[in-house]
């Protein structure tokens, strides 16, 4: 079976994938960085543990390394890199920094831009001349559209084409994937996903960035102040691009199966959700009233109000647009209508999600009391 060499391996989308290669038998080699207490192959034990609802033991086909992004040979020795990418392989560089406000600027270009070139340095020096690099981008570097995002490269732009550093650092770095498939003939292909969510058949869901950021948010608001009524400054008719993790593996096995490919793909739903669904599920689910409304000054806002305002400000970025991403190129490699996702699906992983918080409160509660 082929070998599949992930770096980031113990992020949200990486190590859902890992999980279903392990299950199907592939060779997996997982690059995760040592930090404080808990070693490369913990932290990849424990992603994996999380999706398996309990302790995951570390499989013959599964095989971990400690690496570091920024330096020469990722500091590993080149008789580990040359085991490691001595057959044909698939490489997906996932590791990224998901910051993305001016204070972390360095941070974010430092992890996603030298961090990407030294991770193709790597691969030129090391890998067969059979192996792919497939670069985990995002639907974002679309940066402030008003048009459709096609799978093509598009020049990189200063920060005022973008919402924040995060877009710009992926388009810049999707900018030196394409020179390096110009000058290197780098074997290349760019997957760019959208707001990945959890699991559409189960509602299983781990992940508390987006939507799920702002639910935390609101639950917690909820939890303190049952019964209130407060505004959010959320575009009611304006969408969301959700995409179910399963639906993302998915189309990562499709994409590792398939021999000639586009060089980009926009791995993002199909459809879009509205806002006020999401805001509409969230009164269902909590005892809140919120009511979303397209501006809403400071001065205006009750004290509740001020506290969501200021937890939103990354997505509330996000909670005025309607962007719209061509798959052309996705679907002539997974087929049609393989990438929808439903309002149902979504009102199911919100349940599950704040159905888990407040289980975590009330254990919290429970101890502190004890």
């Amino acid at each position: 079976m082929k070998r599949i060499i992930i770096n980031g391996a113990n992020g949200y989308v990486a190590s859902n994938f890992i999980y279903q290669l392990l299950a199907r038998d592939y060779e997996v080699i997982a690059l995760v960085r040592n930090s404080g207490k808990r070693s490369s192959l913990r932290k990849m034990q424990d992603a994996l543990s999380e999706i398996n609802e309990s302790e995951y033991p570390i499989p013959k086909n599964l095989t971990v390394y400690n690496y570091s992004l920024n330096h020469k040979d990722f500091a590993m020795s080149p008789d580990d890199l040359e085991a490691i990418f001595d057959q044909d392989s698939d490489y997906f560089h996932f590791a990224a920094s998901l910051k993305y406000d001016e204070r972390s600027k360095t941070e974010i270009l430092q992890t996603n831009l030298k961090g990407v070139e030294n991770s193709v340095e790597v691969f030129l020096q090391y890998a067969s001349s059979g192996s792919r690099y497939f670069f985990i981008s995002t639907s974002y570097s679309c940066g402030n559209i008003s048009v459709p995002f096609m799978e093509e490269f598009y020049d990189n732009d200063d920060i005022s084409g973008f919402r924040n550093y995060y877009e710009q650092s992926k388009r810049f770095a999707e900018n030196i994937i394409r020179k390096h498939i110009g000058a290197d003939h780098l074997n290349a292909h760019i997957l760019r996903l959208s707001q990945v969510i959890g699991d559409s058949r189960t509602g299983f869901t781990k992940t508390d960035y987006g939507i799920f950021d702002f639910a935390k948010r609101v639950h917690n608001l909820a939890f303190r102040y049952p019964g209130e009524t407060v505004r959010v400054q959320v575009e009611p008719h304006s969408t969301q691009n959700l995409i179910p993790v399963n639906k993302v593996v998915d189309s990562f096995f499709k994409i590792i199966e398939t021999v000639n490919l586009p060089v980009i793909m926009n791995v993002t739903a199909k459809n879009s959700i509205r806002n006020v669904y999401i805001i509409n599920a969230l009164c269902k689910l909590l005892p809140l009233n919120l009511i979303p409304v397209k501006k809403l000054e400071t001065a205006e806002m009750s004290s509740l109000e001020r506290i969501i305002s200021m937890g939103m400000s990354f997505t509330g970025s996000y909670t005025n647009t309607r962007l719209i991403f061509d798959n052309t190129n996705l679907e002539q490699v997974i087929g049609r209508g393989n990438n929808e996702v439903s309002e149902d699906m979504v009102f199911r992983m919100l349940k599950y999600f704040v159905n888990e918080l407040s289980e975590k409160k009330l254990q919290l509660q429970t101890t502190n009391k004890a």
